[in-house]
C-alpha cells in the first residue's frame, strides 16, 4: 500500500498526542468512518465540538490522511499486520493502532461493498436476441435480394437491476467476421486462463 508524502505527513499529525490528543483521537476516527459512508458535512467539526479544541490546519490534515489510510487498505484488502505497520512507521502509539485497527476490521467489507459500486464498468452480455430479415428491393434500386441481421444485446451493468438493449445491424459477411472474432477472443482467454 503506496502512500504519499502528504498522507504520512498528515498520519505521523493524527499520531502525535500534542497534536490530537488521546482523548479526541477516537472521536475523529468515529468522525472519519462516518464521513466515508456518509456525505461529509461542510465543517469538520460539525455535530463534534470536541474536534474545535484540535488546530483546524492540523484537523483538515489529519481528517483527509485518515480517510486515504481507511479507503486505501479497504481497496488493497489490507490485514492487521500492514495497516500497523504503516502506523508505527508514523509514530502511532500501540493503543491508537489497536483503535483503528480494530474500527477498520469492523468496517472492511462494508468498505469493500462500497468501494465495489464505484467505478465505470463496461455492460456485460447477458442474453443476444436476433431476426433475420431479407431485403428483396427498396426505393432506389428494383432488386437487392441480400440477407440483413438485427442483432440485439441484452446488457447489464453493474448491480443495477434490469437490462439494457444495444441493437445493431450486420450482413452475412459482417455478422460472420464478428463471430470469427469473438471465437478468437475466447481462444485467448483460454490460453490466458491457462498460462496463469
Amino acid at each position: 500500500m503506496e502512500l504519499s508524502t502528504e498522507v504520512q505527513e498528515g498520519l505521523q499529525l493524527a499520531g502525535d498526542a500534542a497534536h490530537v490528543p488521546d482523548k479526541i483521537y477516537p472521536v475523529l476516527l468515529k468522525k472519519v468512518f462516518r464521513d466515508v459512508f456518509v456525505r461529509p458535512d461542510a465543517q469538520i467539526t460539525e455535530g463534534y465540538q470536541e474536534l474545535k479544541a484540535v488546530d483546524p490546519a492540523a484537523l483538515k490534515q489529519t481528517y483527509a490522511a485518515l480517510c486515504t489510510l481507511i479507503l486505501e487498505a479497504a481497496k488493497h484488502d489490507a490485514e492487521n499486520s500492514s495497516i500497523s505497520s504503516t502506523l508505527e512507521d508514523c509514530k502511532f502509539s500501540a493503543d491508537r493502532i489497536e483503535t483503528f485497527a480494530n474500527a477498520f476490521l469492523d468496517k472492511k467489507e462494508e468498505l469493500r461493498a462500497l468501494l465495489s459500486n464505484i467505478g465505470y464498468t463496461h455492460p456485460h452480455v447477458v442474453d443476444v436476441d436476433w431476426r433475420l430479415d431479407y431485403y428483396m428491393k427498396n426505393n432506389h434500386i428494383d432488386k437487392i435480394n441480400e440477407p440483413t441481421y438485427l442483432i440485439t444485446l441484452k446488457t447489464e451493468v453493474g448491480s443495477r437491476e434490469g437490462t439494457k438493449d444495444v441493437q445493431f445491424c450486420c450482413s452475412q459477411e459482417q455478422l460472420q467476421d464478428l463471430v470469427g472474432k469473438l471465437k478468437d477472443a475466447t481462444k485467448s482467454l483460454e490460453k490466458a486462463s491457462q498460462a496463469v
